[in-house]
């Protein structure tokens, strides 16, 4: 349907900045939104703090089409609806954001978009479930208990892509 890829990884990279390592995160030694394990089962091999400080984008954006993108079918997506569900997908999990649009096109939510959601997703309109998957995502946040260390910057990040998904729509 669409090849907005380079254009939605740029914009996640935006959300995910550079290295970190919280204290708070369970996903640990993270940079530019690769933890530490994504990136030791990506090249299957333990790998060193160093290493993890010296990724690029260009090292992690395989990383980004397979797992994330290609996992939740987003090329098979409307404008807008792509990157919102890549988002989440990146933040919280391929699973999570596609149990979310299942959810919101009534199809079974078994974490894995097929050609049965992709079916029912056609019968929806774009901007409605951007809104709807806005919300759950945020709802999501809101129920985690480490919410007061990072809600303000979930927050900030699931209105951001809200607000760049609607620009997106064709």
């Amino acid at each position: 349907m669409n090849k907005n890829y380079d254009h939605c990884l740029e914009m996640l990279l935006e959300h995910e900045g550079g290295f970190v390592n919280h204290a708070e995160d369970p996903g640990g030694i993270t940079n530019l939104g690769v933890t530490k394990k994504v990136y030791e089962d990506w090249v299957d091999r333990d790998v060193t703090e160093q290493e993890m400080r010296d990724l690029t984008a260009e090292m992690v954006a395989p990383i980004y089409k397979n797992n994330y993108w290609d996992r939740c079918k987003c090329n098979s997506l409307e404008s807008g609806l792509d990157f919102t569900i890549f988002d989440w997908a990146v933040n919280s999990g391929p699973s999570r954001a596609a149990k979310a649009l299942q959810k919101s096109v009534g199809a079974t939510e078994d974490g894995a978009i097929g050609p049965a959601t992709l079916s029912l997703v056609s019968n929806h309109g774009v901007e409605d479930l951007i809104e709807n998957v806005y919300h759950q995502r945020q709802m999501f946040y809101e129920n985690l208990k480490t919410f007061d260390t990072f809600g303000k910057g979930w927050t900030r990040r699931n209105e951001e892509t809200k607000r760049a998904s609607l620009e997106m729509m064709d």
